[in-house]
């Protein structure tokens, strides 16, 4: 499986965004798929991810929506109330069955929130 994520770029406190992450190659392998971000100097966290249910981070309840599109094998994170705490490279992330862990990655995608 191939993900290629997008949308990132530079966004004012408050505001929204919206990723996309498109899947190519195998996916009717794909179970779950997710988004996952790091900021400059932490660990890559968890944000949201989404199979017949979503699941949030707690720090992104309430502001950050998961969804998918089958039919274009695509995921979206619709990102609004932005903070500049939510400055990260985001990454989309695939999984082939329950349980089993992550194990396609995009590249990342950049968004910068400023203050």
């Amino acid at each position: 499986v191939q993900l290629q994520a997008s949308g990132g770029g530079l966004v004012q406190a408050g505001g929204s965004l919206r990723l996309s992450c498109a899947a190519s190659g195998r996916t009717f392998g794909i179970y779950g798929m997710g988004w996952f971000r790091q900021a400059p100097g932490k660990e890559r966290e968890f944000v949201a991810g989404i199979t017949s249910v979503t699941v949030y981070a707690d720090s992104v309840k309430g502001r950050f929506t998961i969804s998918r599109d089958n039919a274009k094998n695509t995921v979206y994170l619709h990102m609004s109330t932005l903070r500049p705490e939510d400055t990260a490279v985001y990454y989309c992330a695939a999984r082939p069955g329950v349980g089993v862990p992550y194990d396609s990655w995009g590249q990342g995608t950049l968004v910068t929130v400023s203050s």
